[in-house]
């Protein structure tokens, strides 16, 4: 009862027209960025700039942008699940962001989806419903994302599902790139949340 409770707090109240549509752009972002960004940014900039080699952070980061936005505004198992789920699935059928590996990362998703969740929750229960300071559930919900996604992939990789010549790029993806992106996602998304408040 209390983490339905949890799952049902947010920073504001909004209107059902406001709510309506700001989960549907929170859900359109989190699963069109994964899908279409990182080629997006290959056209425009071209596969060997600097912009094209970071698209990883850069989708990322805005993907922990709108799992930290939905954490502080939208309520309800039903949105907060899609919100999680979306990216990594839409991630793995573009295959561009993992190239080669996203078949690979099929096996990560349950580690992405529980991380993903961490980091919400994190804002749920230490933001809104202890009323405690938004870096420090930022701090903790990274910290948590980070080591559930990096354990996990450590667990898979001790029974050789990933080709050796993955192994580095992916260990990189699930521990180092997840730390900047969640990170960067906490200090971005702050400035709404200032605004917001």
């Amino acid at each position: 009862m209390e983490n339905e409770n949890v799952i049902n707090k947010r920073l504001t109240t909004f209107s059902k027209k406001i709510d309506i549509f700001q989960t549907i752009l929170i859900f359109l972002i989190a699963l069109l960025v994964p899908t279409f960004l990182g080629e997006f940014i290959t056209k425009v900039f071209g596969a060997t700039s600097v912009i094209a080699s970071n698209s990883q952070i850069i989708i990322g980061t805005i993907v922990n942008i709108a799992l930290i936005t939905a954490a502080i505004n939208l309520n309800g198992w039903g949105k907060i699940i899609g919100v999680i789920t979306m990216p990594s699935i839409s991630t793995i059928l573009s295959g561009y962001v993992f190239g080669t590996a996203s078949t690979y990362m099929v096996y990560m998703i349950p580690a992405i989806w529980l991380g993903n969740l961490a980091l919400i929750y994190s804002y749920k229960f230490i933001m809104l419903g202890k009323n405690k300071n938004y870096f420090l559930a930022g701090i903790i919900g990274v910290i948590v994302k980070v080591t559930i996604i990096f354990a996990f992939f450590g667990i898979l990789n001790l029974f050789n599902i990933f080709p050796e010549k993955l192994v580095s790029t992916l260990q990189a993806a699930m521990s180092t790139t997840q730390l900047i992106t969640a990170t960067l996602g906490v200090l971005i998304s702050f400035v709404p949340y200032k605004l917001e408040k």
